[in-house]
């Protein structure tokens, strides 16, 4: 399990040049410059803060709102202030009430996570349709007594404590899980004894985008991590010399043992994992987000783990262990074929060389895992998933016969063990687990949800549309079957850090789906959906393509037919609401409504906070000329344009949010609410004890996602029921 690292009236333009003997940054305190008497928004600071970079003067007003929420007064009473006005304006909606009530029924059934396996236990996440929290359950037995293991729900009283990763030990004897409290990405590594249901005393601390891996004999555990951050900097600092550790059961992190790091490369991350035999521990390192890593191998010998020796160097390709036999790895690789292919290499030659046994196909490799004697292969074929079995050597069985159009996830195992799980779900389709066998090849429903509507009344499509530059992209439609004509539709996109967007299922989208609306999710440059060579072309002096792809799409849109002009509305999260922020900046007339949630706003500062630094291998360094042109180009912050008529805009953020800090929507909300003081609305919802997405309790979604699409509905003209 690797975690994927991050990687949201008249007046003055920021962008306004200032004379050319301008000091680097000259910070000015001010009394609220812009602030229209007349404004419906609450009073914004404005400081007369500019800085000169690269013979270019650019201004920055509203840099205070960067501070933690936490930390600063001023801070806290604008975020109580905003929030204020936003709450008011959604009372207004009566789609609110219309939307919670929708998402609570359609989420409102019992469903399973995909079982992992731990000698002769089964451990699968349970919930009963509206827990805040999934509860952990284990099985004795593939079909024995199940139990009750851990229930987060008593963990918080606001239900905001999540259990984040988890991993049996080997034999089944311990859980290894991690805390997630408030949303954040930090994690607090705990263990349980499963047969007694008792917790061990141990306790790991300071975990972030960490693996986790137990020791064959489940002795101990492999984790990364960082060094504490300073008093007050735990949600804001810069994440650098992150180091693989190894824990022994039984004992206090303090006698953990540091197992790889590189202080000389402070901005490297790296992961680590154990071969099913238990006889070596895979490292990888990697510097950004991009999947370009370097692999060094070590021998587990006993209590004892050697010195990490070199497999891979250079930091140029991806790098995915499938599974080993023996010191023979097979690897997942973008090497030489840029939509993947799989090798296999000696660790133990003296010059260890790549050997292909699958080629590179028409279809994007996605992943790649051994279980019992074969290997079973994922691709998406135009975003969707696809899978087949194969030898260890590589030669083809057979398909792997899936459902229909949707996503597939889950074919872990180990070798020698015949037996896997995997779910599949689609845009109105809630996930089924399967489980599957390797050696026959038949899958057979291991738990199928039981619904509170019925998938049948809904029609999925996909259409391929001609972006700005002529490159032909794919966009999924989904809408109810007696939909007659043109309708408010909502168009979502990410485009970004090699991650498609594939057919699965979400409940709260398709309440918006049910009450009349479509749902377009354009496959956008920047994502993974066709390889490297598509990401490549959608990142650093190409992120534009991103942008142009978006706004075909929802010209598209209107030129079929499928909505019209005035009833377009638009969402992004994280990646994909600075997708938002830039597109509504270059074409606001295309737009009736706009959610930019989570979203790097400041793409000249984003690399200083948290897990920012990782970013630049999609958007490049603000401290280097031709990216800071290219980044001063698209910044959402930067860019708003006076004057335009801007579409109806709710920026969306949290206060825990410590993988895009939440001053990057603070600013342009506030940039936003000063460029435009009349028209439509230009509001800001903060989210408290919440952070980037993950962990979020269901009642905070329904929430959320009932003022979302009231607000949207609201412009769009979509008329609930």
């Amino acid at each position: 399990m690797r975690v994927r690292l991050p990687l949201l009236s008249l007046a003055a333009s920021l962008a306004v040049l200032m004379p050319a003997g301008a000091q680097a940054e000259t910070p000015v305190a001010s009394g609220g410059a812009g602030e229209a008497a007349s404004s419906p928004y609450p009073t914004t600071r404005a400081e007369n803060r500019v800085s000169r970079r690269f013979g270019e003067t650019v201004a920055d007003p509203y840099r205070w709102l960067e501070q933690d929420v936490r930390q600063s007064a001023e801070v806290r009473d604008w975020v109580d202030a905003q929030n204020g006005v936003t709450q008011a304006f959604l009372k207004t909606l009566p789609a609110r009430e219309t939307f919670a009530a929708r998402i609570r029924a359609i989420m409102n059934f019992e469903r399973m996570g995909v079982p992992r396996k731990g000698g002769n236990r089964y451990f699968f996440t349970r919930n009963n349709g509206l827990q805040n929290q999934s509860v952990l359950m284990v099985r004795e037995g593939v079909n024995g007594a199940e139990r009750l293991l851990l229930d987060p729900n008593g963990w918080a009283k606001d239900g905001a404590t999540a259990l984040a990763e988890w991993l049996p030990s080997p034999d089944g004897r311990y859980l290894l899980y991690a805390e997630q409290d408030g949303g954040t990405d930090w994690r607090t590594l705990r263990v349980i004894d499963v047969a007694t249901g008792q917790a061990l005393a141990d306790e790991v601390k300071w975990v972030k985008f960490s693996d986790l891996s137990w020791k064959k004999d489940g002795s101990g555990f492999f984790y990364s991590r960082f060094a504490a951050p300073k008093e007050g900097a735990k949600f804001q600092a810069t994440n650098l010399n992150q180091s693989v550790w190894m824990h022994a059961i039984g004992t206090s992190q303090d006698a953990d043992v540091k197992i790889y790091a590189t202080p000389q490369f402070p901005k490297r991350g790296h992961s680590a994992e154990v071969t099913d035999d238990g006889r070596y521990l895979l490292i990888t390192t990697s510097e950004g987000t991009d999947s370009r890593y370097e692999l060094h191998v070590a021998r587990l010998d006993g209590a004892s783990t050697t010195p990490p020796r070199p497999l891979v160097a250079g930091l140029n390709n991806d790098w995915k262990l499938a599974g080993s036999v023996g010191s023979l790895f097979t690897f997942r690789t973008d090497l030489n074929a840029p939509r993947g292919r799989l090798v296999t290499i000696d660790v133990d030659a003296p010059i260890p060389v790549p050997q292909e046994i699958v080629a590179q196909s028409a279809d994007t490799m996605v992943g790649a895992s051994m279980v019992g004697k074969r290997l079973i292969v994922a691709y998406l074929g135009d975003a969707k998933s696809e899978a087949e079995l194969r030898t260890l050597d590589g030669k083809l069985v057979a398909p792997i016969r899936l459902p229909g159009i949707g996503s597939a996830a889950g074919f872990g195992g180990a070798a020698g063990d015949a037996e896997t799980f995997y779910s599949f779900s689609s845009f109105a389709v809630a996930p089924t687990v399967y489980r599957f066998n390797t050696d026959t090849g038949e899958a057979d429903i291991f738990f199928q949800p039981k619904t509170a509507f019925n998938a049948d009344d809904f029609v999925t499509d996909q259409k391929f549309y001609t972006s700005k530059d002529g490159t032909r992209v794919p966009v999924f439609l989904i809408s109810r079957k007696d939909r007659k004509g043109a309708a408010p539709a909502l168009l979502y996109g990410y485009g970004g850090f090699n991650s498609p967007q594939t057919p699965g299922f979400n409940a709260q989208r398709l309440a918006w789906v049910d009450q009349g609306g479509v749902l377009a999710i354009a496959n956008l440059r920047g994502g993974g959906e066709y390889g490297k060579d598509w990401h490549d072309a959608g990142r650093l002096a190409r992120k534009q393509n991103v942008f142009d792809d978006f706004i075909a799409a929802g010209e598209y849109l209107i030129s079929e037919g499928i909505t019209e002009k005035g009833k377009l509305a638009i969402e992004g999260r994280s990646n994909g609401g600075l997708l938002i922020g830039a597109v509504v900046n270059q074409r606001p007339d295309l737009f009736a409504a706009a959610l930019p949630v989570v979203g790097v706003m400041d793409m000249l500062r984003f690399n200083r906070f948290t897990a920012g630094r990782y970013w630049v291998d999609d958007y490049g360094d603000p401290a280097k000329k031709a990216d800071f042109k290219v980044l001063r180009a698209y910044s959402p912050y930067h860019n708003i344009r006076p004057g335009s008529d801007y579409p109806a805009i709710m920026v969306m953020t949290a206060d825990t949010d410590d993988r895009v800090v939440p001053g990057h929507s603070f600013k342009y909300a506030a940039a936003l609410q000063t460029a435009q003081p009349g028209g439509k609305p230009k509001l800001i919802r903060i989210d408290t004890r919440s952070g980037h997405g993950s962990g979020k309790p269901t009642d905070k979604l329904i929430a959320e996602f009932a003022d979302a699409y009231a607000f949207i509905a609201h412009f769009t003209g979509l008329e609930t029921n």
